[in-house]
């Protein structure tokens, strides 16, 4: 049996997989080279040592594995595979064959050689006088991605004690963002499970609103002042029209019909059901986005991003509109399929939107209704005060009335809606330790008590476990929060990846994977202990990106 091993080529994205056999030792060489006329995935099989038997198997379904593809033979040795409008084209030297369903190959590779296979995406009704795609040189193309990620990390080198996961983070969310519009996608998988065997299976493939200031901060706090810009973008085009139809997530170029079905010929990763294609949450009323948006767009003008005329327009807007229904009842930032509830975050973040927009003004000398803002913040700074801090508990609970906790409490000091010596903050840290926090790690909530709609049982949520570790900070526990963030860095995998959850009792990362909502909590958590500009201190207004960069 060889032994595997595997990497990413330092600051890069180009995988490497080693075997080591009896016989001798051949690398596997993984990538996507950046997208020109077609899309590519490339892999080259080198010899190091020796001679090492292969065989390759190459399983091409459509449709989500409903859709047999018809394969042929092309001019130059190409396999092409139809299925209605999409085509793959494989390119490689050795001789393949179809058994079952699949195609298989047999070589074997010697020391100092490379074999190449390139797969090529396409549309099956390319205009017969452009045929398909034209081939790629491997080894060029392999020579230019491995410049571009390193050119790209360099530009702004990560350093400190955690330098290497942040940089492994900051390159993971360079790739889930679509170049084309900026957009950044949640997760490029859908239906992991939150739970095995549970139907906690959600698609992940879109762009949520909610990820929008801390991306945001961790791109500007990085260097990376361009993606940061291109996000902003991506963020007023999506959410660009009525306020009353703003939603919670969008297509990578800004879609908005986000229809939700099951898939019922997949079993689910591990008999997991169901899979699901599309999100229903798309459709839901969630007040805290508004929060998030204008949160966003207060940050990028702090962080000196090129000034919009147009954006102060749209967030007035939306303030409007915020302002008729930031009473109401909504399906809050977990997105529960059990019923609207007041939910203590939705009103935070309520607050927080108006409160961005009177910043904005006092800052930047824009016009708005300022003292009718002023009226509006302390309103709904008082009933949150007043409705979602349970004295019996000794402190802010779920909902208005709900007995029971909620990890985006951990969020009401960075986001400045009370300071952190605040007593009703501390004592609400100290109760999510004690209810919400299982082998280390925070639960969103207690699955089990709260009906949200579903079966209870899920994993630890990373997020929530870094906005602990950031907590930690603002309170002044500061070695509290370092334990904590560097067993949150032990649950990587063996590539630096993170999911959404984790199951501290099997020991094995939950969820949709890799999960930009984790990666970049782990990139702001870092930058909360390594940095003289926290960013949980930029978010609740302590201090300034301006500021910190003089």
């Amino acid at each position: 049996k060889p032994r595997i091993t595997r990497r990413y080529r330092p600051n890069t994205l180009i995988l490497e997989t080693t075997f080591v056999t009896a016989d001798g030792e051949a690398t596997l060489i993984d990538f996507m080279p950046l997208r020109g006329q077609a899309s590519h995935l490339v892999r080259l099989v080198v010899g190091k040592r020796g001679t090492v038997a292969m065989t390759t198997e190459l399983i091409i379904r459509f449709d989500y594995g409903a859709s047999v593809p018809w394969v042929r033979r092309a001019d130059a040795g190409a396999l092409l595979a139809i299925s209605g409008p999409d085509m793959l084209i494989l390119r490689t030297p050795i001789e393949v064959r179809g058994e079952e369903l699949t195609t298989v190959g047999d070589f074997t590779v010697a020391a100092g050689e490379t074999v190449p296979f390139v797969l090529t995406y396409s549309s099956s009704y390319t205009p017969a006088h452009l045929s398909v795609p034209d081939p790629i040189d491997p080894q060029d193309a392999l020579r230019q991605t491995h410049e571009f990620w390193e050119d790209w990390v360099n530009t702004h080198q990560s350093k400190g004690a955690y330098a290497e996961a942040v940089s492994r983070s900051l390159i993971t969310l360079k790739a889930l963002t679509y170049d084309p519009t900026g957009g950044i996608v949640a997760a490029p998988t859908t239906s992991l499970p939150e739970w095995v065997g549970g139907p906690r299976n959600w698609d992940y493939r879109f762009c949520w609103l909610r990820d929008a200031t801390l991306t945001l901060l961790a791109f500007m706090n990085s260097g990376y002042y361009d993606e940061a810009c291109a996000w902003r973008d991506w963020l007023l085009r999506a959410a660009a029209g009525s306020p009353s139809q703003i939603q919670i997530m969008y297509g990578l170029a800004g879609e908005k019909r986000l229809p939700e079905w099951e898939v019922p010929w997949l079993s689910g990763y591990e008999g997991s059901k169901p899979v699901r294609i599309g999100n229903a949450a798309s459709g839901q009323l969630q007040i805290d986005v508004f929060g998030e948006v204008m949160d966003a767009l207060y940050h990028a003008r702090v962080g000196g991003l090129q000034y919009l005329a147009e954006a102060w327009d749209f967030q007035r807007v939306l303030l409007s509109h915020l302002e008729k229904i930031w009473s109401l009842p909504d399906e809050g930032i977990w997105e529960v399929r059990g019923g609207r509830q007041h939910f203590t975050y939705s009103k935070v973040m309520a607050w927080v939107a108006f409160d961005r927009a009177i910043k904005t003004i006092e800052a930047f000398g824009l016009d708005g209704p300022l003292d009718h803002w002023r009226n509006l913040r302390a309103q709904i700074h008082a009933e949150v005060c007043e409705k979602a801090f349970n004295p019996a508990l000794g402190a802010f609970v779920q909902a208005y009335g709900s007995q029971h906790l909620d990890a985006s409490a951990l969020l009401i000091p960075a986001v400045g809606f009370l300071p952190p010596e605040d007593a009703r903050v501390r004592c609400t840290v100290e109760a999510i330790e004690r209810k919400l926090v299982t082998d280390g790690f925070v639960l969103r909530y207690d699955t089990a008590a709260t009906q949200d709609g579903l079966p209870p049982g899920e994993g630890a949520f990373l997020a929530c476990s870094f906005w602990l570790a950031d907590a930690y900070v603002l309170l002044g526990r500061g070695e509290d929060a370092r334990m904590l963030f560097e067993r949150l860095l032990s649950l990587r995998n063996d590539l630096g990846l993170l999911s959404e959850e984790y199951d501290p009792a099997a020991k094995r990362l939950l969820g949709n994977f890799p999960q930009a909502f984790s990666h970049i909590a782990l990139v702001n958590t870092a930058h909360n202990l390594e940095l003289a500009q926290k960013p949980c201190e930029q978010r609740s207004g302590n201090v300034s990106l301006a500021k910190a960069a003089e």
